[in-house]
C-alpha cells in the first residue's frame, strides 16, 4: 500500500509533534510516523511525571553545542512564551518550581492531550506501530515499512537520541544521516549520574540517598544545585547538569559549603581546635553522615592555621574523577548527535540533501536540566514545520 504525502515526520515525540502540526498548519498534508504503539512516550515520564515543558530563563548559554550560535535562530523565533501561549489557551494549569522551570499541575497527559487536538486541527495523519525498514530517494523520499510505502517529498527525521532505551531509543537518525552522508558528532549520555571508582565508592556510597547544596565545576562550567550520593557515584541536578561537559578521566571539583567559611570560628581565640570543634563546624554546612565520613577522608594532621587554611581550600574544592556515567539507561538526553556545520539554522534542512530536514534530540544542540530540551524541542521543530 502507497501512502501520498507532502512530508513525512519520523517521530511522535516533541520535537516531530510540534513540527507536523506547524506544517499542517499551513496546508502540507503530514505523516507522522513513530514505532511505538502511542506517540509521547518519552515526555509522559519527564518532570516526574508532570513534563517540565519549557523554562522561563531560556537562553542560548544554556546550550551545549559545537556551533554554540546555532540554536540561536530558532530559540527567537519560537520563544518559551509561545508555548505558555499555548498552553494557557488550553487551560492546562502549570507551576513554576524552581530556576524558571514550568511544570504541569496534574501531568504530562495534559500536554500529549494538548498536542493531539492540534494534530487533529492540522489534519496530521498519524501512523503507528512502523517499523522502518529503509529510506530511499530519488525524486521524492519512500520510506518502506513492511508491505507500506510512505511518499512525499520531504522528509523530517524527529526519532531522538540514545537515551532510554527501554522505551525504544535507536540509532535511526544518525543511521539516516550517515546513508545520505551528513557528518556526526560523536553521540553520548548527557544529564547522566556519574559513577565513582572503587575506592571512592566504598568510602562513600554506603551514604546513599544524602543530599545536599553543592557547587560543582568542570571545564569552565559550574551548577549550584543539589548533589545525591547514589549507591554507584553521584547524581542529583548538579551532576546531572555537570556530566554533559565532564569527558573520561576529568575530575570535577566539589564545593561543599557555597559562599560560607567553615573554618570561620577558629578566628576566634576563645574557640578550642580539636575535632570535636571541627566536626560541629563542618556539620553546620553538610548533612551530618555526609560531614563526619568526609572529614573522616580529609582529617588534618594538625590545628595549625595552615592546615585548617588548607582544609578549608579542599572543602571548596573537593576533587573527585569519575570512572564514568550510568550510560544511555540513565541519562535524560543524548548530547552530540547531526554536525550543525550540515544544517540551515533557519529551517533545519540538510545543506547537502534538499527536502531532509533534522529536528530536536537528534541534531548537535543539548540543553541544560530544567526544561530547556523541550524548548529546543518545540523551536526547531517550529522552524522545520514553518520552513518546510
Amino acid at each position: 500500500m502507497i501512502h501520498p504525502f507532502d512530508v513525512l515526520v519520523v517521530g511522535g515525540g516533541a520535537a516531530g509533534l510540534m513540527c507536523a502540526i506547524e506544517a499542517g498548519k499551513r496546508g502540507r498534508r503530514v505523516a507522522l510516523l513513530d514505532h511505538a504503539d502511542r506517540i509521547g512516550k518519552k515526555f509522559l515520564i519527564s518532570g516526574g511525571g508532570r513534563c517540565n515543558f519549557t523554562n522561563l530563563h531560556c537562553t542560548p548559554e544554556n546550550f551545549l553545542s559545537s556551533n554554540p550560535h546555532f540554536a540561536k535562530s530558532a530559540l527567537s523565533r519560537y520563544a518559551p512564551a509561545d508555548f505558555i501561549a499555548l498552553v494557557e489557551q488550553y487551560g492546562i494549569p502549570y507551576h513554576e518550581k524552581t530556576l524558571g522551570q514550568l511544570f504541569c499541575d496534574r501531568s504530562a497527559h495534559d500536554i500529549l492531550d494538548m498536542l493531539e487536538s492540534e494534530c487533529r486541527k492540522a489534519k496530521v495523519s498519524v501512523f503507528l506501530n512502523v517499523k522502518i525498514d529503509r529510506v530511499d530517494r530519488s525524486n521524492e523520499f519512500v520510506v518502506y515499512g513492511g508491505d507500506t510505502e510512505f511518499r512525499a517529498v520531504s522528509l523530517v527525521v524527529a526519532s531522538g537520541g540514545l537515551s532510554i532505551p527501554k522505551i525504544g531509543a535507536t540509532s535511526f537518525g544518525y543511521d539516516l544521516a550517515r546513508q545520505f552522508g551528513l557528518a556526526i558528532r560523536q553521540p553520548r549520555p548527557a544529564l547522566v549520574p556519574l559513577t565513582l571508582g572503587e575506592a571512592d565508592r566504598s568510602r562513600y556510597c554506603d551514604l546513599a540517598g544524602v543530599s545536599t547544596e553543592v557547587i560543582v565545576s568542570c571545564r569552565g562550567q559550574q551548577f549550584r544545585e543539589k548533589m545525591l550520593i547514589t549507591h554507584r557515584g553521584l547524581s542529583g541536578p548538579a551532576i546531572l547538569q555537570i556530566s554533559s561537559y565532564w569527558e573520561e578521566s576529568q575530575p570535577i571539583l566539589i564545593d561543599v559549603a557555597p559562599g560560607s567559611e567553615i573554618m570561620a570560628a577558629f578566628r576566634n581565640p576563645k574557640v578550642s581546635r580539636n575535632l570535636t570543634v571541627l566536626r560541629a563546624e563542618l556539620r553546620k554546612f553538610l548533612p551530618q553522615r555526609l560531614s563526619d565520613r568526609w572529614l573522616d577522608s580529609h582529617m588534618p594532621e594538625a590545628f595549625t592555621n595552615a592546615s585548617l587554611s588548607a582544609l578549608e581550600k579542599e572543602a571548596h574544592a573537593w576533587t573527585i574523577t569519575p570512572s564514568g556515567t550510568e550510560g544511555y539507561g540513565k541519562a535524560e538526553v543524548t548530547s552530540g548527535g547531526i554536525d550543525t556545520d550540515e544544517l540551515s539554522a533557519k529551517t533545519m534542512e540538510s545543506r547537502k540533501v534538499p527536502g531532509l530536514y533534522f529536528i530536536g534530540e537528534v541534531v548537535d544542540v543539548t540543553g541544560h536540566l530544567g526544561g530547556f530540551n523541550f524548548q529546543w524541542a518545540w523551536a526547531s521543530g517550529a522552524a522545520a514545520g514553518r520552513g518546510l
